[in-house]
């Protein structure tokens, strides 16, 4: 399973405000600078990521993007559904197991992207933010 460089980048950016603990707004060049991700691409990460209500901005000369809630209160899932938008992760499946394949629905392959795509969520969703901040 593959998630885009959106989803990595964003999540590399959610761990750093994470990481700032909401001291202070954190400008997009030092955390472009810092993960060594495209300003542009970082501006248009961060415009979905306030969409979701994940970040927040302030503007001015000290401006920059804030976490919206506290780190323990947002989960992994919500971030990469953010950025990913959600869809499941096989073609062939939809959010309902519903399958659109060559097979007409009729193999069993469905039970297995079922149970992957499960799981996946599942963990995603229990790991918060806040766990990801400790040093490795």
């Amino acid at each position: 399973m593959k998630f885009s460089t959106r989803a990595t980048y964003g999540l590399r950016a959610m761990i750093n405000l994470a990481q700032n603990n909401n001291k202070t707004s954190v400008s997009l060049s030092l955390i472009a600078k810092k993960e060594n991700i495209s300003l542009g691409y970082l501006e248009k990460i961060f415009s979905i990521l306030k969409k979701a209500n994940l970040v927040v901005s302030e503007k001015g000369s000290s401006g920059g993007y804030q976490l919206a809630r506290d780190p323990k209160n947002i989960d992994v899932l919500e971030i990469i559904n953010a950025l990913e938008g959600g869809d499941p992760p096989f073609y062939c499946v939809e959010n309902k197991g519903k399958v659109y394949c060559g097979a007409g629905c009729g193999c069993n392959v469905k039970l297995v992207f079922n149970k992957v795509e499960d799981a996946v969520k599942k963990t995603l969703k229990r790991i918060k933010l806040s766990d990801l901040t400790k040093e490795v």
